[in-house]
């Protein structure tokens, strides 16, 4: 694949930004990672979860309760996956390299694979965010996300359909993409193939086993069949629901940029961190629940200019980062509230599915 550099030649509001945030860390005496309420959060985030799951499987609450708890415990595992995978695979839990390496395997305990998460978003995303052919979360099967990419029939009803496919994304990725990527080396329909080490090929078959064995083979031996399965896919949808909004608020709304290459010089027009805030909008900054329960997620922003930057310290680096952006004259896209980042996506995905 051909290489795709950013225009840096003019490095002044990156450097300026850089050392306000690397001052006000020098300056409070603090580390740039996480601190005791990010533990604090992590041991509820998976107390609950835990408890959920010995409920469901080994209790049989009522049906209607048993709905109920299989959503809650789909959103958890979302909330596990902001607050702590997330932390640990940018390497910002913990100043102990051991807790970020316990906390990015959790993905793995989830069903997922940290491996090629750690290709997928630290590498591909968040170097290319919004690009298309390399940034591959916005490769979405049957949906368009971008006027560049083509317009096919069915994209004219993928307002009414948008639902389904983040729904069942979580259970997309864990039973095939997962396996798609390891079978073929690829990140990506248009990434190169690369060769996997043998100690990732043994964590990946372990980690699928794993998790059929917890997530399906148990609950059926204990409850049934059916109860088992139908519970496995409410959890399923619950959790994938989560990843994909909390995602495509951030990057795919009316306002971000999806800017393409120079054809001559295969390089993007912007400098690497103004990019970024082309790419990237936040939403509901003002909300603790909000920022409480995405593991700070909704300072999007915040979180693609400083990624081993913990999200406990996204408010205070909001206030830098806007102030510096307001005095380079360089747009921040922001949302006041969730609801209306998700109205903005709507409506993108809307007219993209008719033009």
């Amino acid at each position: 694949m051909t290489k795709i550099s950013f225009n840096n030649t003019n490095k002044q509001f990156s450097s300026t930004l850089r050392k306000r945030v690397n001052d006000y860390f020098k300056t409070h005496s603090i580390s740039n990672t996480g601190n005791r309420r990010l533990y604090l959060k992590s041991m509820i985030l998976v107390s609950t979860a835990v408890a959920g799951y010995l409920i469901l499987v080994f209790f049989t609450p009522p049906v209607w309760l048993a709905i109920l708890l299989c959503i809650v415990f789909g959103c958890n595992l979302a909330a596990i996956g902001f607050n702590i995978m997330h932390e640990g695979g940018h390497q910002s839990f913990s100043q102990k390299g051991w807790l970020n390496l316990v906390s990015a395997y959790s993905l793995n305990m989830l069903g997922g694979t940290i491996y090629f998460w750690k290709q997928k978003h630290n590498i591909a995303h968040h170097t290319f965010t919004n690009v298309d052919g390399l940034d591959h979360d916005i490769d979405v099967k049957f949906m368009r996300m971008h006027a560049d990419q083509p317009r096919k029939w069915f994209h004219r009803f993928q307002f009414a359909y948008w639902f389904v496919l983040y729904g069942i994304s979580y259970i997309a990725w864990v039973a095939y993409q997962d396996f798609e990527k390891y079978f073929s080396g690829k990140m990506g329909v248009k990434a190169d193939s690369k060769t996997m080490p043998l100690r990732e090929h043994l964590i990946f078959w372990t980690t699928k086993i794993t998790y059929f064995a917890v997530y399906l083979i148990i609950p059926i031996l204990l409850v049934g069949w059916g109860p088992a399965l139908l519970g496995w896919l409410i959890a399923g949808v619950a959790c994938g629901f989560c990843l994909a909004v909390v995602f495509q608020l951030a990057h795919v709304v009316e306002a971000t940029q999806f800017p393409l290459p120079d054809v001559d010089t295969n390089k993007i027009e912007q400098e690497w961190m103004v990019h970024q805030l082309s790419t990237t909008a936040n939403f509901a900054t003002g909300s603790k629940v909000v920022s409480w329960l995405l593991g700070g997620l909704n300072f999007q922003v915040e979180h693609h200019l400083f990624p081993r930057i913990s999200h406990v310290h996204y408010p205070a680096i909001n206030k830098l980062v806007k102030a510096t952006c307001l005095e380079f004259n360089v747009v921040y896209l922001e949302h006041r509230t969730m609801g209306n980042a998700f109205a903005s996506h709507l409506r993108h995905i809307y007219q993209l599915g008719r033009q």
